[in-house]
């Protein structure tokens, strides 16, 4: 066998075990059918990148569970949206060690592989979906965090929570639950701003209802979360929705928890979220 067919066959073999070992953990949101259903693979693959593992297509979106010791558990739940621009998701660097964050903390966390590539509405349905199921299993409080297109789809959970995204199925007491988040952390926000010259996006409507919102976003990512932290921002505060808004010169984007910003995001989030009433 020659050595690039022997390290293709490995590549293949590693990718094999990883997605095994993801789906025994993770769970589908969705029964029989799938809103806008079209091909539902059973597993949901990942490749290796400098940042960890990611995924590049997820068309049976899952929930991965990550929980406190019962002793440590505060009653609240976390939805997790790690980001990707709805194409890919870094779903170890900003889903998996976010959650394992949270869970220290004492929220019951759960990461959400939701649609991808290019499925927004498809998106906006997992995300009204996971937050029902969490809510289900007897959460106190059901929040949101989410990183560049995660956060775009967290705050689209937070400003669009009154329009269903999806037919609620018959006899399924899931969907008859509130979607609407208790609280939202948006770190390194994308896409928030894509109406005319820098405006809130249109689809995204902002009340003096809209959950409380925690944003982290620097001045030097200029193509997302620079523009995008100040637009959301300033729609809750002429709202008058409670918003912290935390806005650094430098730090870039993508960072997670491992690097730069990412050191720094975690503490004042943790302190915002014991602040909640």
């Amino acid at each position: 066998m020659k050595r690039t067919t022997l390290f293709l066959f490995i590549q293949l073999l590693i990718l094999n075990a990883v997605s095994a070992q993801y789906i025994n953990k993770a769970t589908p949101i969705w029964g029989k059918q799938i809103p806008g259903d079209g091909e539902r693979k059973e597993v949901v693959w990942r490749e290796n990148q400098r940042d960890g593992e990611h995924f590049t297509e997820v068309t049976n979106p899952t929930l991965e569970a990550f929980l406190p010791e019962p002793s440590k558990s505060n009653g609240k739940a976390v939805v997790v949206c790690p980001g990707g621009g709805y194409f890919i998701l870094a779903y170890e660097k900003e889903g998996q060690e976010v959650a394992q964050w949270l869970s220290s903390l004492g929220y019951n966390a759960y990461v959400l592989a939701y649609r991808i590539p290019n499925d927004r509405q498809g998106a906006l349905q997992d995300v009204q979906r996971a937050i029902r199921l969490v809510r289900s299993k007897g959460a106190t409080e059901v929040g949101v965090i989410g990183f560049s297109a995660g956060a775009s789809l967290s705050c689209r959970a937070c400003t669009r929570w009154n329009e269903p995204a999806y037919e609620a199925t018959p006899k399924d007491n899931v969907d008859t639950l509130s979607c609407r988040p208790d609280f939202g952390i948006l770190i390194y926000p994308a896409y928030l701003d894509e109406g005319e010259n820098h405006t809130l996006t249109p689809e995204l409507t902002v009340t003096k209802d809209t959950p409380p919102l925690f944003v982290f976003g620097t001045e030097d990512d200029v193509q997302y979360s620079g523009p995008s932290s100040l637009t959301i921002a300033d729609a809750m505060q002429r709202a008058g929705a409670p918003i912290e808004l935390h806005y650094l010169t430098r730090g870039g984007h993508g960072y997670g928890m491992r690097y730069g910003a990412g050191l720094i995001w975690p503490a004042l989030a943790e302190e915002w979220l014991k602040g909640l009433k």
